[in-house]
């Protein structure tokens, strides 16, 4: 049977003795209450030892986690922003005067990017600051979601590229219909042409299916290409001409060719994907390899938190 030391004293005064040594500890049979006794107070002749602290490694690994998830912030909120910037300024958001419907801008696709990426870093900097471990569960689970998703969308550019060059063809062709509608697509058609030194989708000739440049318009721009397309669309060499494309439709071969870049975008925009294979790679690699260390950052945090929890 187990049993328990119990310490008797008797009080110190007039007409009382010290008990002999030996007699001050008095054997008594186990009981349940000593358990509770044992619980609620310590003695403080015995000796306990302290919670583990963390290492300077462990510091250190906790301030780079939210110094990294800061940044990730940081940049999110800069996304947000660009694309809250470019909402308003089309006045895109319900109640505007003009622009296209908000579901179908494209500026919205950085409000949700930025939205996503700034929750995630900023449950990653609250977990790391304040040693939580729901949000560094939060903060692991999403980086986990987000890498699945890069790897998925790598999987299928790998195994449905043609169907992919298709669908491009297909938005080039809806870019080049919707060319005056849309503020975004005219920008960005008026990019690829410029860089690329090409017009249309398979050549200058596309221009006729839109409803503004073919020759049946009434319009000024009529039979006419975008100033994207000229050869030289600076005017003196620093002003921009807006004209130099007008009634180029109109022109043969040899002096459309004289004035425009009359090979196709679609052709070029696939050759220039193809020599910036190696860069994409490159750059998915690179954000797969930021996550990881994010999260390797994240589980070290949250194992030290669990640690002296589990100690305490």
């Amino acid at each position: 049977m187990a049993l328990s030391r119990v310490r008797l004293f008797q009080p110190h005064g007039e007409g009382t003795r010290l008990l002999p040594q030996a007699s001050r500890l008095v054997e008594l049979p186990y009981s349940s209450f000593d358990d509770d006794d044992d619980t609620a107070e310590q003695d403080p002749g015995v000796w306990y030892p302290d919670s583990p602290k963390p290492s300077p490694f462990s510091r250190c690994v906790r301030y780079l986690a939210f110094l990294w998830n800061l940044l990730f912030l940081l940049l999110g909120l800069l996304t947000l922003a660009v694309g809250v910037w470019g909402l308003l300024t089309k006045r895109s958001l319900p109640g505007g005067e003009r622009g296209a419907p908000l579901g179908s801008d494209p500026m919205l696709l950085f409000v949700l990017v930025g939205l996503g990426a700034s929750a995630v870093s900023l449950a990653g900097c609250l977990g790391a600051l304040r040693a939580s471990p729901c949000l560094l569960r939060f903060f692991l689970g999403a980086l986990l979601v987000f890498g699945g998703l890069e790897l998925l969308g790598g999987l299928l550019l790998l195994l449905l590229r043609r169907r992919l060059r298709d669908a491009l063809r297909d938005l080039l062709l809806l870019c080049l219909l919707r060319y005056q509608e849309d503020p975004d697509l005219q920008f960005l058609v008026d990019e690829v042409q410029r860089s690329l030194q090409c017009c249309g989708l398979e050549s200058y000739r596309d221009w006729e299916s839109n409803l503004y440049f073919n020759c049946s318009s009434p319009g000024v721009q009529a039979c006419g290409v975008p100033a994207s397309c000229c050869r030289e669309p600076l005017q003196g060499g620093s002003v921009p001409n807006a004209q130099c494309g007008f009634g180029a439709l109109a022109l043969g071969p040899a002096a459309a060719a004289a004035l425009l870049h009359t090979g196709g975008c679609g052709a070029a925009l696939a050759a220039g994907l193809r020599g910036q294979a190696g860069a994409i790679a490159a750059g998915a690699v690179t954000l797969l390899l930021l996550e990881a260390a994010g999260a390797l950052m994240a589980l070290r945090v949250l194992r030290d938190v669990t640690a002296g929890r589990v100690w305490q």
